[in-house]
């Protein structure tokens, strides 16, 4: 069904238990207006793509406790979210000898081919492209021509820009915030890079261990930080902050674990440290 609504997030005190019962996320509120570009900030296992992946309505969440547009997005089949991930470049038939028009065309490329031809012009796209012959990152730029191409109005990233270069992701950002200039449309964006989203964000969300720690408007955060002195943008400064954080309550991975009995480090091996079980070879 198409939205009735503006495209608006709301989550309501979600929290999900996978199949073996392991809790992916739990106790999340927030709010995500319409027209904003969100950046969802958290250490690796924080629960992102789990969030993200209920948002997208690909997985069913508690009733009442997400809202996109106004509806349950796994109930309801909402038309206009979109969700991309790292999924995509790992399927072996955009590995095969296909060519980069007819997938577009496949999606419906031709029915909108004002918005195709921006699209290839922004991440530089050579129509001629064969996938089996293209490098990963010219993969992703199809990928994300291909899942863009139709108009949505949510749209959820999950880490999509880890392997463009640097120039074809600061495109491809620019391009994102044009869209909720002149759209109704909402984003999502799940990531790790840092580099070109200074002034990108209108909001944050900061996850760890499955919890949202805080969210709100970019300049509630950024507006009172200070940064330091490592060259760092405020917005690098602030989740280098948050995430050291998040390190210092939770702790080394392997001490809770195992506790440091049967692991020595010793000189040299990568960054000057190898690992040694029990200091034997």
């Amino acid at each position: 069904m198409a939205p009735t609504q503006p495209p608006e997030i709301t989550v309501n005190d979600l929290t999900y238990t996978f199949p073996d019962y392991r809790t992916g996320i739990r106790g999340i509120s927030l709010s995500v207006p319409p027209r904003s570009r969100t950046l969802l900030i958290g250490a690796n296992g924080a629960g992102k793509t789990t969030l993200l992946r209920l948002l997208a309505g690909k997985r069913l969440a508690p009733s009442g406790s997400i809202s996109v547009s106004g509806v349950d997005p796994f109930k309801e089949g909402l038309e206009g979210v979109t969700y991309l991930g790292l999924e995509w470049v790992l399927n072996p038939i955009v590995r095969t000898d296909i060519g980069v028009a007819e997938l577009l065309r496949s999606v419906g490329g031709d029915a909108y081919p004002e918005r195709r031809d921006e699209l290839i012009g922004v991440l530089d796209i050579d129509v001629a492209w064969r996938m089996h012959a293209v490098s990963d990152g010219e993969r992703r730029r199809v990928q994300l021509a291909m899942g863009l191409v139709r108009p949505w109005t949510v749209l959820l990233l999950d880490e999509i820009t880890v392997d463009l270069d640097v120039l074809s992701r600061a495109e491809f950002l620019g391009w994102l915030k044009r869209e909720t200039e002149i759209r109704e449309c909402t984003i999502v964006y799940a990531t790790h890079i840092l580099d070109n989203l200074a002034g990108w964000p209108t909001h944050l969300v900061h996850m760890h261990l499955g919890t949202v720690r805080e969210w709100g408007p970019a300049e509630k955060f950024l507006g009172e930080y200070e940064g330091g002195s490592t060259g760092n943008s405020r917005l690098g400064e602030l989740v280098l902050g948050w995430l050291r954080s998040d390190l210092k309550e939770r702790g080394p991975r392997n001490q809770k674990k195992m506790g440091t009995e049967g692991l020595t480090y010793s000189q040299g091996g990568l960054g000057g440290y190898g690992l040694e079980n029990g200091g034997k070879k």
